[in-house]
């Protein structure tokens, strides 16, 4: 049986990171010694799903250089300049995958990414996610989830980690201390891991530059059509600066909860 292509979306241009932005694409920042993309991909891939579609948009052409070159990029190499021969050392772990490679537009909404891959797309199902976030997602899990309750789209939802502390204030203003938790409690957002029907594609127009969050995912709760996964573990997007160096932080100190391959 065929797997489920899997959508990322490579396309925006990730101005709450400008610090790295401003030189490549989002996804290509990296965690460790390799882009956040690599990682996303090898939760996918860890699960059996190795036919990617790649939505690209601001400075699309750095991704694609990097898997047309991605010996060169993971690999110390020695080269000739005069013949062309290069030698590359070290182990070889050339991925087995197989990636599409689009062209989605520089200022495309989300909703007119996924539209412009639509014929890509040859199985009754397909996933997309964002091309900044990582987790350690059962994703077999999610598709079993999505395949039993047929409808159209599942999103998995998150529990973020909070960024303060809060306080606990009574009735006349005294604090009464502070409280950190791992999580906020009832307060689950969009996580991405989105599992959709090939039908999501009428709902998205053709010419209509749509965030997919929005219109269509109203319309499919509307009518619904829209379910969630709930994955209450470990979710960690790249939205800022700061959060790239508590991925990094994870990923160097051996203690990266993602890396479930």
């Amino acid at each position: 049986m065929d797997k489920e292509k899997v959508v990322i979306l490579c396309g925006g241009m990730g101005t709450r990171l400008k610090e790295e932005t401003v030189y490549k694409p989002k996804p290509l920042v990296k965690v460790g010694s390799l882009p956040i993309l690599w990682h996303i991909m090898k939760i996918y891939s860890h699960f059996g799903h190795n036919d990617f579609i790649l939505c690209l948009g601001y400075k699309g052409e750095m991704i694609k250089e990097f898997f047309t070159n991605f010996e060169d990029f993971t690999r110390d190499f020695t080269i000739n300049p005069k013949t062309g021969k290069k030698i590359h050392h070290g182990r070889n772990e050339m991925p087995d995958w197989n990636i599409t490679l689009v062209d989605t537009g520089l200022d495309s909404n989300t909703g007119k990414r996924v539209k412009k891959i639509e014929k890509h797309i040859d199985g009754d199902n397909f996933m997309v996610t964002y091309g900044d976030g990582v987790a350690n997602i059962d994703i077999q899990k999610l598709i079993d989830f999505h395949k039993s309750h047929q409808k159209i789209a599942t999103v998995t939802s998150i529990l973020p980690p909070p960024r303060w502390s809060f306080l606990k204030i009574d009735n006349q203003n005294k604090v009464q201390g502070f409280n950190k938790t791992d999580k906020l409690p009832n307060a689950w957002i969009d996580g991405g891991f989105f599992v959709f029907k090939k039908n999501i594609f009428d709902y998205l127009p053709e010419n209509q530059n749509l965030m997919l969050e929005k219109e269509p995912m109203q319309k499919l709760a509307e009518e619904e059509n829209l379910l969630t996964y709930q994955h209450q573990d470990f979710w960690q997007c790249m939205d800022t600066y700061r959060d790239m160096e508590v991925l990094n932080e994870m990923w160097n100190k051996g203690n990266a909860p993602w890396k479930i391959w």
